[in-house]
């Protein structure tokens, strides 16, 4: 299904690579505010590493599935970045955005419900917010886009 050149941009592939990035933005985010919370970091040094984990894992996977497929490292890397770096940024910027705009959230510990509560809001609340985003991306042949040819 093409339109004007382009791949389909229908919301099932859109929610597909949505959840495709948040897998791996929810390694690193989880990973990262686990870390620094249980290092007793403060809220800036926590949500750096969140992020750089989130990028970390996100390019990851996409680079494994890419990799899988036979392409060399240097071109892999280079279809990740192309696929992933819109949609991690835009899920990054709404996930750590709702984790420090939460009253209290960024004092909490691992033991609190609500440091799991907001963790697990602020990413479903960037889902949502990146789901329509990569529409709009594969629909231009961006994004994901780049990726499927990859894909069997």
């Amino acid at each position: 299904m093409q339109h004007d050149g382009h791949p389909h941009a229908s919301w099932s592939t859109a929610v597909r690579a949505t959840l495709h990035c948040l897998t791996g933005c929810a390694i690193g985010e989880v990973l990262g505010m686990v870390i620094g919370t249980a290092l007793g970091w403060d809220s800036v040094p926590t949500l750096l590493l969140a992020i750089a984990l989130a990028f970390f894992f996100g390019y990851a996977l996409t680079l494994r599935g890419v990799l899988k497929a036979g392409v060399d490292l240097r071109s892999a890397i280079r279809v990740a970045l192309a696929a992933d770096t819109l949609s991690i940024a835009v899920m990054e910027l709404i996930d750590n955005g709702v984790i420090a705009l939460w009253p209290g959230a960024m004092d909490t510990g691992l033991g609190d419900p609500l440091f799991w509560w907001v963790l697990a809001i602020a990413l479903a609340a960037a889902f949502v917010v990146t789901t329509p985003v990569n529409k709009w991306m594969i629909g231009r042949g961006k994004g994901h886009a780049v990726v499927h040819q990859y894909h069997h």
